[in-house]
């Protein structure tokens, strides 16, 4: 079942309208009750100057208490052009001094306020009234007015100031509208242009993409899109160029191994047979380690992203490998040396880039690293310089001039011994230059002790003591 999403223009726009006429309801009514509550206190207080000056003209007379006004002087008092006034002054035993016979206020609280305000019911009309207690005399003055003019005035209030209030808030909405629909532009333009961008099309995005984001979090999706593209793209690089080498190198070893296997199927002679299947074994070998060297290559170029540094004792992997690589020393007639590796040397590495240069190191000592028909001598140490851990490997060979050592940290480069005895493919050294970066390592080439030889160096951050 397909679920229908809003859209995220929508859920923004509704996300901020709800909120916003939600707050603008609660504060309208804030604000309309409020000034409910002042215009009424304006009218009560009125009736309540009406209500004393009523009181200030009571007199006692024969006995009795009167109201000393004419009825001229209580219709000036009293006067409204817009509502009809009422008034009683009473004893407070219901006896009527003056004013309107049956007006009447509901009971008192218990709290002796002076001054109080209800609401009445008089001759079929609702009335708003004050009641004046005095105690002396102790009389009871009501004055009580219609509230057709006070309704009105606040039916006029709620219109003129909702009114201005909802076109505001309309005009609001309508700008806000527009302003997210502009924000959210390259975002549709982002969505519309990997929509219709061909699988093979890696190339970056737009500028004006990118420069048209007026959000910070539109631009930063797109510039992480364009950046996501320039990673498949290096990492699809990295697979042509890594399939193009394969294709390219084995063709060479492979048509070896074929031309071998036929000839030595045209001969008679077993011992001939057995001359061109050694043959053979030793071509697949350099195959083997080509391979070998372009998946370390491949490696290499796809480890930026997932390698993770962490405590890692260097003696401990310099001596495994040594160990591993002893048969084969033996049969070349290479002696292996080390020193500095009976104490931990603790660096920030990674165990199979570690592993991984040790081995091109080693193996390139093993295969240049002494003169035709002479015995040969490899060391391995491991030290400390400038704080750092120096791993260090020395042989006896020819050597490399100082104007190729850097030369040959590039790939497919190969000195002038491993061009004329055919082997490799100038990968190993490329292949630790870039282990030392992805390690955050030193690589170095020197001249060998006494300026014999080549010493390959790699300096390690040292890892902190626990």
């Amino acid at each position: 079942m397909t679920t229908t999403r809003a859209s995220l223009r929508r859920r923004l726009v509704r996300h901020v309208t709800l909120p916003l006429l939600l707050t603008w309801g609660l504060g309208s009514a804030l604000a309309l009750g409020i000034a409910s509550y002042f215009t009424q206190r304006a009218f009560d207080r009125t009736m309540q100057d009406d209500a004393y000056l009523l009181s200030a003209h009571l007199a006692g007379q024969d006995g009795r208490w009167v109201l000393n006004m004419s009825a001229d002087d209580i219709r000036t008092v009293l006067f409204d052009q817009s509502e009809r006034v009422y008034f009683a002054v009473q004893g407070r035993d219901g006896r009527l001094i003056a004013g309107h016979a049956g007006l009447h206020a509901p009971p008192a609280d218990d709290d002796g306020a002076e001054v109080r305000y209800t609401d009445l019911v008089f001759q079929g009309q609702k009335l708003r009234a004050v009641v004046l207690e005095r105690r002396e005399p102790a009389v009871q003055i009501i004055v009580a007015l219609t509230t057709t003019s006070r309704s009105a005035l606040l039916r006029q209030l709620v219109t003129y100031s909702i009114a201005p209030q909802v076109l505001l808030l309309l005009g609001l909405l309508a700008w806000l509208r527009r302003a997210v629909n502009r924000d959210l532009r390259p975002l549709s333009q982002l969505q519309e242009l990997v929509e219709t961008r061909d699988a093979a099309d890696l190339s970056p995005l737009p500028r004006e993409l990118l420069d048209g984001s007026a959000s910070r979090d539109v631009h930063g999706l797109a510039s992480a899109i364009d950046a996501l593209l320039g990673r498949v793209a290096q990492g699809v690089g990295a697979q042509r160029e890594f399939a193009g080498n394969v294709a390219h190198e084995l063709r060479t070893p492979l048509a070896g191994i074929r031309a071998l296997a036929e000839y030595g199927l045209a001969q008679r002679d077993p011992a001939r047979w057995r001359e061109q299947l050694q043959a053979v074994l030793e071509s697949q070998q350099r195959a083997s380690r080509l391979v070998d060297q372009l998946l370390a290559v491949a490696l290499a170029s796809e480890a930026e992203a997932v390698v993770q540094l962490r405590r890692l004792d260097l003696a401990a992997g310099a001596r495994d490998r040594l160990l591993q690589l002893l048969p084969l020393a033996d049969k070349a007639g290479v002696e292996l040396e080390a020193g500095g590796l009976d104490e931990p040397a603790w660096v920030m590495a990674d165990p199979a880039l570690v592993d991984g240069l040790l081995a091109n190191l080693l193996d390139n000592a093993l295969r240049y690293g002494h003169r035709p028909g002479k015995a040969g001598r490899i060391r391995l140490d491991i030290g400390h310089a400038d704080g750092r851990v120096v791993l260090s490997v020395t042989d006896q060979g020819p050597g490399i001039g100082a104007e190729q050592r850097e030369a040959l940290k590039a790939r497919w480069r190969q000195g002038s011994d491993g061009a004329r005895l055919g082997q490799g493919a100038g990968l190993g050294l490329s292949i630790v230059q870039r282990y030392a970066e992805l390690m955050q390592a030193e690589f170095r080439l020197d001249e060998g002790d006494g300026g014999a030889g080549l010493k390959a160096s790699m300096a390690f951050r040292p890892a902190a003591s626990l």
